[in-house]
This record gives structure tokens, C-alpha cells and sequence, in this order.
């Protein structure tokens, strides 16, 4: 039975390192598939389009949700900056986004949150989609509002959406943390596909991590997604292990966000 495809789908941030990977794996599963960043990005391919877009601009936005059924949305600052930086992409962006679907009659939203909405809770502790939100940033901050942002635009506008909770996903996991968090490019893409295609979607969160070992996050909420992770950190355990670890006393050691919950403050006056 051929893959299904979507006719348009648009994926944001595809100049980052996550929306490199998915520019080339989630081609078989749309008839065209629309590009955009505000960083440069490499000339369009068969199948696809590209649009370079600002997300802090709303009218761009509008023009490049236009036409499309789906979006995949990466876009937007990803580590831990200053608040001002974050406000443009990350809340005016997303609002944006979502603004565009309800006008342009986008059902589905895949939405790249983070695990860094949930950072201030232990290393260790188990938590599910219900566990209360500890952001460890403004960056935190950010995808905790686009997780509410999105169950409103669905609870209103029924606009469907997942929100991934994404780990570290990177070709290996770097340190002892993503032993734990790390989320292959395989599993990623994975994850995006059941996503795109779950018969009834809703609004879920999901947890992105792959099947590793030791687990910190229990995705039974999320099952209806069909999501079955096939790789594991375990193969990079002992290059892993053979780094010194750090001082339990490190904040870094304590929280499932590592070094996000100590980065900062940034001073801008």
C-alpha cells in the first residue's frame, strides 16, 4: 500500500540542523513541500518550494501558509537567549503560525516544543504528558506558551496539533544527559510521520526520545500516534561513559534540563 501524502506541506526552520534532516526525509510524504527560514537555504529541488520568511512578520506568515494543508513547525530561536530574541520567533512567530492555519484552513500542526518545558523537574523522575511544566528558560517559556497556544487554536478552531517534546536529538547522544533524552534522526522523522498521518490526532503531547535504556518520560498518553521508537543510545554508552562525569553538586547533574536551567541571565539594557 503506497505511503500517504499530503499535497502541501509547509516545514519551518528547514535552514536548522533538525529542518535539514526532515527536508530530506519527509519528501515521500508530501506531493510538494514548502521551505522556509529566515537563514539561507539551499535552491529548491524537485518537489519542493522556497520561502524565505521572518516569523515576527505576520503578513509573510500569512503568505506562507496559503495553500498548504499541513505544517511542521521548527522554526524560531532554539537554544537559550535573551527574552527580546525569543518574544519575535518563538511567541510572535508561533502566533502567527497558527493564525495562518485558522485563516488558510490548515488542519495539523506539528509543533517542535521542547523537554526544556518540563526542565525544572529532577533527573530521574518519571513524568507523562500531565506532569506540571517547570520551563528552565525563556526559551522554556516559549514552547510552554506554544503548547497552550496550540490547545487553544484546537479547542476553538479544531485545529489539530501534536506538541513534541523533543530530547536531544543530534547524530549521538554528546553527554551522560542524552543518554537518556537523546532522539535519533530516524525516530525524529518517525515520530513527524505518525504525527501527520494518526487517523485522530487531537492535541497530544508526545515525548521525542528514542528507546533508550533509562527513560524519564512515559508517552501511554500518546499511543494512539503508533509512535515506536528503533534506535537506542545504548551503542554510545561506553564513549559516553568514558568522559568524566560532572560534580553532583552541578545544577546541570540535577535537572533534567542540564545546562539549559543555569544559562543566563542575559543582561540587554
Amino acid at each position: 500500500m503506497p505511503e500517504p501524502k499530503i499535497d502541501r506541506l509547509l516545514l519551518t526552520g528547514a535552514a536548522g540542523a533538525l529542518g535539514r534532516q526532515l527536508r530530506q526525509s519527509l519528501k515521500p510524504f508530501a506531493h510538494t513541500l514548502r521551505l522556509s527560514d529566515v537563514a539561507a537555504m539551499e535552491p529548491a529541488q524537485a518537489g519542493e518550494e522556497v520561502v524565505p520568511c521572518d516569523l515576527a512578520d505576520k503578513a509573510a506568515v500569512d503568505r506562507l501558509v496559503a495553500g498548504c494543508q499541513a505544517i511542521v513547525h521548527l522554526g524560531g530561536v532554539s537554544v537559550e537567549r535573551p527574552f527580546e530574541e525569543i518574544l519575535e520567533a518563538n511567541i510572535r512567530g508561533v502566533f502567527h503560525i497558527y493564525e495562518g492555519a485558522r485563516r488558510h484552513g490548515a488542519r495539523r500542526v506539528v509543533f517542535a516544543s521542547s523537554n526544556h518545558v518540563i526542565g525544572f523537574h529532577r533527573q530521574g523522575e518519571v513524568l507523562d504528558a500531565g506532569s506540571p511544566r517547570r520551563p528552565d528558560g525563556y526559551y522554556g517559556l516559549s514552547k510552554s506558551y506554544g503548547e497552550d497556544l496550540s490547545r487553544f487554536y484546537f479547542d476553538r478552531y479544531g485545529i489539530e496539533t501534536a506538541c513534541l517534546r523533543i530530547g536531544s536529538s543530534f547524530p549521538e547522544p554528546k553527554d551522560r544527559r542524552m543518554l537518556v533524552t537523546w532522539l535519533s534522526y530516524r525516530d525524529l522523522t518517525e515520530l513527524v510521520r505518525c504525527c501527520l498521518f494518526a487517523p485522530a490526532l487531537g492535541h497530544t503531547i508526545v515525548y521525542g526520545a528514542s528507546a533508550n535504556r533509562d527513560r524519564w518520560w512515559d508517552n501511554s498518553g500518546a499511543a494512539h500516534l503508533g509512535f515506536r521508537p528503533q534506535d537506542s543510545s545504548e551503542p554510545f554508552r561506553a564513549k559516553v561513559e568514558a568522559q568524566p562525569p560532572l560534580d553532583p553538586s552541578d545544577t546541570a547533574a540535577q535537572y533534567q534540563g542540564g545546562a539549559f536551567v543555569k544559562n543566563g541571565p542575559y543582561e540587554t539594557l
